[in-house]
């Protein structure tokens, strides 16, 4: 499955993101885990590519982020819990689109290797103007709080994610790629 991703975040302090957890009471949060991939030369962060499975409580999903113009173009292959846990024990990158696209630029695929991971405690929710994630991110032990949504329309997603921080008096703090910060935190603990 591809598709284009259109999103706006913030990052959020503490209160804010307590604050902010009162719009999705009743919403049951999931738990998810992004374990990110690259050479050791950082090859695919170079062509501005970012790969990483993602394992859900009850499946996993590999996926690839090609930046367009205007967001990220996702490609994604599903798996079972089974066959996503046999990916992290032992990172191979299997057959399909995503390895296509790779073996098109010069990264050796062989070289792919897991390198950090960032759990997700998420809770998700439609609003008028797309779908909202409200996140408590840990990873290499640091934690942050986020605030996304993703939106069909980028002009009109913009101004209705402005409005809503507005509405509920927060100031926008730019947060990088859950994977730029995950990297950074292990730049840091070196």
């Amino acid at each position: 499955m591809n598709q284009l991703e259109i999103e706006y975040k913030t990052l959020l302090n503490k209160a804010e993101y307590l604050r902010l957890l009162d719009t999705f009471d009743g919403i049951e949060p999931l738990i998810q885990t992004n374990y990110y991939i690259d050479t050791p030369n950082w090859d695919l962060k170079k062509e501005r590519f970012s790969l990483r499975i993602r394992l859900l409580p009850d499946s996993g999903e590999l996926t690839l982020k090609c930046p367009q113009d205007i967001g990220n173009m996702e490609y994604n292959q599903f798996f079972s819990l089974e066959e996503s846990q046999a990916l992290l024990n032992n990172f191979q990158l299997p057959a399909g689109h995503i390895r296509d696209l790779i073996c098109e630029k010069d990264v050796a695929i062989s070289d792919l290797a897991i390198w950090g991971h960032l759990t997700t405690k998420r809770f998700e929710k439609e609003v008028s103007f797309g779908l909202m994630a409200l996140d408590e991110n840990d990873y290499n032990g640091q934690k942050d709080y986020e605030l996304e949504v993703e939106v069909q329309d980028a002009e009109e997603g913009k101004i209705s994610f402005d409005f809503f921080l507005k509405k509920h008096s927060i100031k926008f703090k730019y947060a990088s790629s859950k994977v730029a910060r995950t990297a950074a935190s292990h730049q840091s603990a070196k």
